[in-house]
């Protein structure tokens, strides 16, 4: 028996089991939680998804493209031709906007959310409409079989031997991991500028236009087979890219910005439709791309 200072007599009172558990308890100092909790508000709040609509201009290197029309008794390689984008003007670009065909240049979608309170990194889906053209009127070394006959010398890639061509779009649709670094300015306000970079994968979705050897390919209309995995669908997962880019996004506008960057994608592609058959192709594209978007 425990008793009170100067009161023999009177014992100590006892304390009550909720004090106890109370003084027992832990004390809630968990700083992932706080962390968890903050990242939560913050995907939240305004300004944390974000759109961009731009254009672009792309160089392609040389590259190998293989074709195989087994009825047409055709298994050849075009070694190393030149390929270019479609040379949009100034003009036809306006023209193209104004009667709302926003599909005719060659351009560029970004849509993304930020995953950190700071809005430095974000998830993106990204959309590259660009297009490429075979060279016209180059003269290529070419090796395999032509008409079931070995081949093996230069041939003049012309409208009528090889004309080939993914002008309504060697589309890349990709998914980037995208990193934002403050350069200068006040950060999140008008006059900031930030250096973007991105990585990315996914996969090549052309449009085949093409003619080899006097025959053009057969791909259904637009309006009745749009897409993705019938040898007849306008657009056909033919492949897959992988690529990065880096440039500068400046803030005209607390939610308004535009960027300019520049990009290195490598495809491979797989299966374009050709005349009885299909080609085979490996390219490296480098791209700059002026877009404007918002934060929303």
């Amino acid at each position: 028996m425990v008793w009170a200072q100067g009161r023999p007599d009177a014992p100590l009172a006892p304390q009550a089991p909720s004090a106890i558990a109370q003084s027992a308890a832990p004390q809630d100092t968990s700083s992932a939680d706080a962390t968890g909790k903050k990242m939560d508000k913050t995907l939240k709040e305004e300004g944390n998804w974000y759109f961009s609509w731009g254009y672009s201009r792309q160089q392609y290197a040389p590259s190998d493209i293989h074709v195989s029309q087994p009825s047409q008794g055709n298994d050849f390689t075009v070694h190393q031709a030149t390929g270019s984008d479609f040379p949009t003007s100034v003009q036809d670009t306006f023209g193209s906007l104004t009667n709302l065909d926003f599909t005719n240049p060659q351009e560029n979608i970004r849509i993304g959310k930020f995953m950190n309170p700071e809005k430095t990194f974000a998830i993106e889906f990204s959309l590259d409409h660009s297009k490429y053209n075979v060279d016209l009127n180059q003269t290529a070394n070419v090796t395999g079989t032509i008409n079931n006959a070995p081949y093996n010398g230069p041939l003049v890639l012309n409208a009528r031997n090889f004309d080939y061509t993914l002008h309504n779009g060697l589309n890349h649709l990709m998914v980037n991991a995208v990193w934002l670094r403050h350069l200068y300015g006040p950060e999140k306000q008008a006059g900031q500028l930030q250096l973007i970079s991105r990585v990315g994968a996914g996969i090549l979705l052309p449009h085949a236009d093409n003619t080899i050897l006097g025959n053009a390919n057969q791909v259904g209309p637009k309006t009745q087979n749009i897409c993705c995995f019938s040898s007849n669908d306008w657009w056909q997962v033919n492949g897959w890219t992988t690529g990065v880019e880096i440039g500068l996004r400046y803030r005209v506008y607390k939610s308004i910005f535009v960027e300019l960057t520049t990009k290195l994608a490598y495809g491979a592609l797989r299966g374009v439709p050709v005349f009885q058959g299909t080609a085979d192709q490996r390219i490296w594209m480098s791209e700059q791309i002026l877009s404007a978007g918002f934060l929303f």
